[in-house]
């Protein structure tokens, strides 16, 4: 237990540092959508598409990211995602047509994968009563979504569009190497190598192979594994949507230059990201249940009131802000939930498989919230959608979850 206490905070420190880091990578796109959009003269839906195109990977990436994180532990896959990151980064900054930034776009997903890799990290190095408060800190680490928007279109107009995706090239190639020579796993981690494959002489390949696959089929037939997809699909797919398309909404509605709009976008990150460790916090102290009632009832409210159009600012941006407010909260909530249900020895691979359903629920909102734009000029009946799902959610979680 003393060697444990002794490595927390350093460790939950770097990982947090690491996510932040990936999920600005991640999210080099979203606050730009304007000025891709004058430049190559797309419509609403092609600049939703481009907008979401990262997401895929970041998404589905996380089920094989999140075995192998079991297996290789958090130290070496948090340096690998950082590492292979910087070939998408600069290309994407390299490119000049709609087809090649869909290409490498897709493949900007790759540092969204890291959420799967640190929640497994950093769970090992907390006992289950502080778990709810160790994820939600970590979680703090999608602030980076924050500092793209912010960031991003300002060294852009300083450096130019090469000249920040190398810088950020470089941070992540920093970040890789301060991974790899400053954390370590936690002595209370164990790889989820299977020991049967090598006793029977099998090849290590075929050993990894079997043994990803087992523990996928393990996951899956887990039932917390579907209801936590489904809660977190709905909170950090939500606060996804809105943290990459926001720009883009901003822009179209209130007609904010592309600065003004990331600043925004900015503030809506913060304030999620402030809110997701309350709600591991105080899942701990009252249960991941209640704080999940909260979070999705107030998104249920916030959407009404956006979808009524209000003025900038206020009421507007402080909608916007609150709704990102309990859509953090309710991602801190959906984790706390995960550490109570789910056996540490799993966590990894369950969390691959319920981080993508969070990564896919923020990648068809942007879409539709486009397609929506071009037909109607408005995005009321996307705010509507996003009140009906949220509700739903809150139901299911009343119906599932209220005995505990």
């Amino acid at each position: 237990m003393s060697e444990l206490r002794k490595g927390q905070v350093s460790n939950l420190a770097l990982a947090t540092a690491a996510f932040a880091v990936t999920f600005w990578a991640w999210n080099l796109i979203g606050p730009l959508s304007g000025s891709y959009s004058r430049q190559l003269g797309l419509s609403p839906t092609q600049t939703s598409l481009l907008v979401a195109i990262p997401v895929v990977v970041g998404a589905l990436g996380r089920i094989p990211v999140g075995v192998l994180t079991d297996r290789l532990g958090g130290r070496r896959m948090f340096a690998v995602i950082c590492f292979v990151s910087i070939v998408p980064v600069l290309f994407v900054g390299w490119s000049g047509s709609y087809g090649w930034l869909l290409f490498w776009g897709f493949l900007l997903g790759i540092p969204g994968t890291s959420f799967a890799v640190g929640i497994p990290f950093v769970n090992a190095w907390y006992e289950p009563a502080r778990r709810g408060f160790a994820t939600g800190v970590f979680g703090a680490g999608m602030g980076g979504t924050a500092l793209s928007s912010f960031c991003t279109p300002r060294l852009v107009e300083e450096f130019g569009r090469a000249g920040a995706h190398v810088l950020m090239a470089a941070v992540l190639a920093l970040m890789g190497v301060i991974m790899l020579g400053g954390s370590r796993d936690s002595p209370a981690w164990s790889s989820a190598r299977s020991s049967a494959g090598s006793a029977a002489g099998a090849p290590v390949g075929s050993d990894v192979g079997a043994s990803a696959l087992a523990g996928m089929r393990e996951a899956v037939r887990i039932k917390a594994t579907w209801q936590c997809a489904f809660l977190y699909a709905v909170t950090f797919g939500g606060f996804v949507a809105f943290s990459t398309y926001l720009p883009t909404l901003l822009q179209n509605v209130y007609r904010f230059a592309q600065t003004d709009a990331g600043l925004r976008t900015a503030g809506f990150s913060i304030a999620a990201v402030l809110s997701r460790p309350l709600g591991g916090a105080l899942s701990d102290r009252i249960g991941p249940v209640r704080v999940l009632f909260v979070a999705l009832g107030g998104t249920v409210v916030m959407a009404l009131v956006l979808a009524l159009r209000p003025p900038p600012e206020v009421p507007a941006g402080v909608s916007f802000v609150l709704m990102a407010f309990f859509l953090g909260l309710g991602t801190g909530g959906v984790f706390a939930l995960v550490a109570r249900l789910v056996e540490a020895s799993r966590v990894g691979t369950v969390t691959g498989l319920v981080g993508a359903a969070g990564g896919l629920g923020g990648y068809f909102p942007p879409l539709v919230m486009g397609v929506v734009f071009t037909a109607t000029g408005a995005y009321t009946v996307g705010y509507l959608l996003l009140a009906v799902t949220a509700l739903a959610a809150l139901t299911y979680t009343y119906r599932a979850f209220r005995t505990l």
